[in-house]
């Protein structure tokens, strides 16, 4: 993979993974069905979760440049009311997606706005929350049809670029790894290679080109390297599948420290 995403491609992934998302609901047996990868939610919860979601982000990105979100937003947030029939359900997460790809259309890939993640890796900006929201939205629907008894992997577009989305903004940190200083490999079936690195100067990650990673060379450097497809790694990073359904070399108990790290920034 030479490059991220383009902005209209992350808009399109958004539409289509919450089209997915819909069917998803309507072709479950009950809003009250639970859902697994998400423990003690119903899918109405999770519905209410992605629209708000939505709608959330959508005055975020509208509100440009911050230290915080909009406090209207926030408060719309806690005291979100959605319908509870299913057909008004859909029709309002479609609402609410629309609206989000609207104030994104509107704002450009490059305008500023608040964003939760540190800025060492990712840009605080409506690109940058594109690409978030592609991620988010993709993991919901496969939550939601893992809750209507249809999983299905993450479409590799998306997935792909998930794994460098996930490495950029959940773990990249200036804080400092409280361990030894080590690295982590994720190697994707369908080419893309990344490398975490951890240490006392925090967490970051690089592509790893193709040729070292197709040969092993400099493999001697990762504590841990993980192997699966795009889809299994997004899940494996988003805690939706176990580590056991990837093939790891090296230092397995790595992972553990890692899923346990919690810097301060």
């Amino acid at each position: 993979m030479e490059k991220s995403l383009e902005f209209p491609d992350l808009l399109r992934l958004i539409d289509e993974r919450s089209t997915a998302f819909r069917a998803a609901v309507a072709a479950a047996p009950s809003l009250d069905a639970q859902v697994p990868t998400c423990p003690e939610w119903t899918l109405f919860d999770l519905v209410k979760h992605l629209g708000g979601g939505d709608r959330f982000w959508a005055a975020i990105v509208g509100a440009g440049p911050a230290e915080a979100p909009p406090a209207e937003a926030t408060a719309a947030r806690a005291a979100l009311e959605v319908p509870r029939e299913r057909e008004a359900l859909l029709a309002w997460l479609a609402a609410s997606t629309q609206l989000l790809l609207s104030a994104l259309r509107e704002a450009g890939p490059d305008a500023g706005c608040w964003a939760w993640w540190s800025a060492l890796q990712m840009p605080r900006t409506s690109g940058g929350v594109a690409r978030h929201r592609a991620q988010e939205t993709a993991v919901h629907t496969y939550d939601a049809q893992l809750a209507a008894g249809a999983p299905q992997p993450l479409p590799a577009e998306v997935a792909l670029d998930g794994v460098e989305e996930f490495l950029f903004t959940c773990v990249a940190t200036p804080s400092a790894w409280p361990h030894k200083p080590t690295a982590f490999d994720f190697h994707a079936a369908e080419g893309p290679s990344w490398r975490l690195t951890v240490d006392g100067d925090g967490a970051r990650s690089t592509r790893v080109p193709a040729p070292i990673a197709a040969t092993g060379e400099d493999s001697d450097a990762a504590g841990a390297s993980i192997h699966g497809t795009a889809s299994e790694l997004v899940l494996y990073l988003y805690d939706r599948i176990p580590a056991d359904s990837l093939h790891v070399d090296g230092d397995a108990g790595l992972l553990d420290l890692l899923r346990a790290w919690e810097p301060e920034e």
